[in-house]
Formats: structure tokens, C-alpha cells, sequence
């Protein structure tokens, strides 16, 4: 057998002898608690048919490369069990792919899976131990599922999903990599706390890993724009005006008026400058906030602090208006009272208008699932394990500042241990990228760089960079070959396209910088250029 270099993905050269793809063939080489669902062939180019019922992920994968699509179920705690997918492609690059999940979801992320199979990946998504949309919490209600969407169906699907593909191809697997966002970048981070082992490379975007309190504060938040009655209430129809004022006043305070918000924190924002004038008779038409609706802007733009000024969570920044998602409806989103009321256990009848610091409280003292990544990931150093990490700073529905929070601390929990996090951990800022994927199209900020979840967003058979198949512009190749040739990335350059569905032509690139430096352009040549910027540090 002989491998392809980096940049051509690792793929194997010659043929891959393997076992059967059927039922049988799998059950064999599985576990006792462990049984196949399915077991086939998809020929290449051919659409791949989630199953029924798949509430969380059931959009159809398609334009696949041959591969051997399988399903299989285990046991867990009590009677509960928890299911994965794989997508064995025919022409294997030797290496083990794990896809995150999203939110409160149940199912197996078919979609997400197809990327990593195009690349030569062995490629696992797991059902996280239920089915179901976020809309609908019930399943929480039975402590095992609530512990195998936190912690154990993730480890357990990786865990039986190198078994059965290691026995498929007779071979061992060369390397083991993940990739996942929002909570799928939560569950990255917990494997890296809590099984080290599991994985060589992680790539975690914008981490739900203060599950404890964002939900919480999910609740908390759309109750500063609620009741809809309020004077204070903002109409979201009002948030693009609040988007463009940010823009104004921010974008040049960066040092560059380019229509991207490069340094949020660094914005002196003042709402004030959206107040309506004493003529104006209706606000949302005017595109201005009265003194109330501009009160409720300040609640918006500042940490949520409890009793005794305790720090709960961090706030939204400038530039995530065009998501405000949270803020917007008659209720909270349903992922902060579905925890409430399933997974703390205040039940169906529990009303968001009762939240209060109470909830909190019970949150940190249950810490449902052991779902909360702890700021001691050492093990995964130790390990010798890389990590990637990264967030958009347009992000509307996880704070960014939770990122750098959470880098923060673990840096200072891991510095008087002797552990320098540069060698292994490294987080990158995204400036404009929303929440996971996409950019506000008042900014049109590059936030493609084949990150976890963002293939799909380009397109149903995108993978990799389209036009720049390289460690330079692609997240997951700079992870490989940080893992494999120790090769660090103090960069990363991510791309808009002007047609994101065709990818036919670039709109902009530019550097991402390692955290806690910015991108800062060199005061010559073309400003949507990558090679017109420069990472310099931020103190």
C-alpha cells in the first residue's frame, strides 16, 4: 500500500481489501452489546437514503463516493441505547472521522458524515442516544439518555466504530480525528477531558461547553426582550437598523473601513445614537429605539452577572445582530426551557416567566449529563493530542466571548502545571463568521475554511476548500498536518466566495490568527487579499 502526500487528503493508492458489506459480516466482528441495523453498498455518485424518522438530521447526503453505509445500535446504562452511522468509502486514506451533533438533537448526522467520506475518511456520527428535534425535550426526562447526550454515546459510538472499522478494512487505523461545532464542539472538547484516547486531532467550533449555564442564559436573555407587550421590547424588524449602526460606528475602529467587524471588544459602541427624535411617532418604521429599547440594547451587549456579582455568562457581541435568533418570538428558544423543565426536572408546566437565579443554582448543583467540559483537559496533552479550536465573532446563538473564556481558563489551570498550551491547543477567533457557518451579508466576511458542519452550507457535495485543497486554507488538513507532521498552523486563511453555491470565484480571504493576536492589514496591496494582512497581537 502506498499514501498520497498531505495535500491530496492521505488518499490510498490501490485497491483496499475488506470484508463484506453486510449485516453478517459486521455483527461477526462486533461486540456482544453491539448490533448492525444495516449494512450496504452505495455506488458512486449515488444519493444516499437517511432513514425514516431521523427527526435531528434527515436530509439525504448526495453525490457520495463508493462506500459502505452501516447502522448500528448498542446498550447502555439501564435500558437505554445509543446508535451510529458509518460511511466505509472504498478508497480509504487509513484514518477514523467523528462528526459532532447539534443543540439537543437526536439522530444521526448523515449529512455531515459525506464531507469526511469525500476526503477518503472512515466517517461516524452517533444518535447521541435518542431522536429527536430541539423543539421537543421529553426524552430527557430518563436520566440515562440525558447521560449518554452528555458524555457516553459519543465515547461508546467512537469506541465500536473503530471495531467495526478496523475488521471492514483489515487494518489498522493510522490516525483518529474529530470534528464538530456548537455542540458538537462541546462534545469534541469532552473527549478530550474526559477520554483523551479517543482522538489524535480535535477541531471544535464554537463549544456549547458551559452547558450548565448557557441554557440558562438562553431563558435569561430572550426575557430582556420579552414580553413582546413591553415598552422595552425590541421587534426584531428593528435589528437590521441596530446591525447597520454597529457597522458604522465599529468597522472603522479596527483601523480599516472594509464593512467587517474585525475587534468587537475593542468597539466603544453607543447605542445612543439610535434614539428616536421627539417627532418620531413609530420607532420600527423611523429604524430608531426609544430609551427603554435602548436599555434593553445595553442588557443585551453586557455579561449576564448574578447575586454577589457572580459572572454567569458572556454577552452577544456587536456584529451578531443579523442572528439575533434568541431575542426574537413571543418565547425563549426552545433549548433553554426544554433543559429547564427535562433535563433539571421542573417538568412540562414549568414557566419561562419563573426563571430566576434559582435555576441557575439548580443547573451547577445537578450539572445534567456531565455535560460541562471542565477547564483541566491535561489528559489530552499528555496524550499527545492536538487541538483546534475556533469561534465567529458574529455569533448570535453561543456567545464568542465563551470561547476565550474558556481558552483563559484553561491556560491558567494548565500554566502552573507546566503545560504550555501553544504546542498543543490553539484557538482562533472567526471575524464576521455566524454561528458555525455564514457571514451577515452587510458584512460578507471570509468564514469558509471546511470547519465542522460548513461544507453542507456551500452545497450537498462540497468538501474541502473548494479551488484551495491545501493545509493553508482548510481546517481539517491543518489539523492532519499538525497531527501527523507537526507542522502548527499559526494561521489559518479563510475564504468568501462572491457565489457561495457555485464557488466559482473568491470575494475575499484572509488570515485567521492564532488567539490572542488579530489580523491586521500591512497598509498595502489589495485589502481582500490574504497576503495583504499580517497576525499581530492584540496587547
Amino acid at each position: 500500500m502506498r499514501w498520497g502526500t498531505l495535500s491530496g487528503y492521505g488518499a490510498l493508492v490501490g485497491a483496499v481489501r475488506a470484508l463484506e458489506c453486510s449485516p453478517s459480516a459486521f455483527q461477526a466482528a462486533l461486540p456482544q452489546n453491539a448490533s448492525v441495523n444495516f449494512a450496504y453498498q452505495v455506488k458512486a455518485n449515488e444519493t444516499f437514503q437517511v432513514p425514516a424518522g431521523d427527526l435531528g438530521y434527515p436530509t439525504s447526503p448526495t453525490g457520495l463516493p463508493s462506500l459502505c453505509a452501516v447502522s448500528i445500535q448498542v446498550q447502555s446504562l439501564g435500558n437505554s441505547t445509543y446508535g451510529f452511522g458509518l460511511y466505509l468509502p472504498d478508497n480509504w486514506n487509513g484514518r477514523f472521522l467523528a462528526m459532532g451533533n447539534g443543540g439537543l438533537l437526536g439522530g444521526v448526522n448523515w449529512l455531515d458524515m459525506a464531507p469526511g467520506s469525500r476526503y477518503g475518511f472512515a466517517t461516524m456520527s452517533t444518535d447521541t442516544g435518542h431522536n429527536a428535534t430541539n423543539a421537543n425535550g421529553t426524552w430527557a426526562k430518563d436520566p440515562n439518555a440525558v447521560e449518554n447526550w452528555g458524555h457516553l454515546a459519543m465515547h461508546g459510538s467512537v469506541v465500536t466504530g473503530k471495531i467495526a472499522t478496523a475488521a471492514y478494512y483489515e487494518e489498522d487505523i493510522s490516525y483518529n480525528y474529530y470534528s464538530g461545532c456548537s455542540t458538537g464542539g462541546r462534545q469534541g472538547l469532552k473527549e478530550a477531558q474526559e477520554y483523551p484516547e479517543d482522538f489524535d486531532g480535535i477541531l471544535a467550533g464554537a463549544p456549547a461547553w458551559w452547558t450548565s449555564h448557557l441554557q440558562p442564559w438562553t431563558v435569561k436573555i430572550a426575557l430582556y426582550n420579552l414580553p413582546e407587550t413591553a415598552d422595552y421590547h425590541i421587534p426584531p424588524a428593528l435589528f437590521p437598523a441596530i446591525g447597520d449602526e454597529v457597522i458604522k460606528q465599529c468597522d472603522p475602529q479596527d483601523g480599516l473601513t472594509d464593512s467587517i467587524i474585525s475587534n468587537p471588544l475593542g468597539c466603544n459602541f453607543r447605542p445612543e445614537e439610535l434614539l428616536c427624535s421627539a417627532n418620531v411617532t413609530n420607532a420600527t418604521t423611523a429604524g430608531c429605539l426609544t430609551a427603554p429599547q435602548i436599555s434593553t440594547l445595553y442588557n443585551i451587549y453586557t455579561d449576564s452577572i448574578g447575586e454577589n456579582q457572580t459572572f454567569l455568562f458572556p454577552h452577544l457581541y456587536p456584529g451578531s445582530e443579523a442572528q439575533w435568533v434568541l431575542l426574537s418570538g413571543s418565547e425563549p428558544n426552545p433549548l433553554g426551557p426544554n433543559y429547564v423543565k427535562y433535563l433539571l426536572g421542573l417538568g412540562d408546566d414549568w414557566n419561562f416567566y419563573d426563571f430566576d437565579e434559582d435555576v441557575q443554582r439548580l443547573a451547577d448543583k445537578l450539572q445534567p449529563g456531565n455535560a460541562t467540559v471542565d477547564f483541566d483537559i491535561s489528559a489530552f496533552h499528555n496524550k499527545g493530542g492536538k487541538l483546534l479550536h475556533y469561534h465567529g465573532m458574529a455569533d448570535g446563538l453561543i456567545p464568542t466571548g465563551s470561547s476565550n473564556y474558556f481558552y483563559n481558563h484553561v491556560e491558567s489551570t494548565l500554566t502552573p502545571q507546566g503545560i504550555d498550551l501553544d504546542s498543543w491547543y490553539r484557538f482562533f477567533f472567526v471575524p464576521g463568521m455566524q454561528h458555525c457557518s455564514g457571514t451577515p451579508t452587510t458584512m460578507n466576511a471570509p468564514w469558509y475554511f471546511a470547519g465542522a458542519n460548513q461544507a453542507a452550507a456551500l452545497g450537498n457535495t462540497v468538501y474541502g476548500v473548494p479551488g484551495f485543497r491545501d493545509e493553508k486554507h482548510d481546517a481539517l488538513l491543518a489539523m492532519m498536518a499538525w497531527v501527523e507532521n507537526g507542522t502548527a498552523p499559526d494561521t489559518i486563511i479563510a475564504t468568501k466566495y462572491k457565489n457561495d453555491t457555485t464557488q466559482a470565484e473568491v470575494l475575499r480571504q484572509r488570515p485567521l490568527c492564532m488567539y490572542p493576536k488579530e489580523a491586521k492589514y500591512k497598509g498595502t496591496g489589495d485589502v481582500d487579499a490574504a497576503e495583504s494582512w499580517e497576525c499581530k497581537s492584540l496587547y
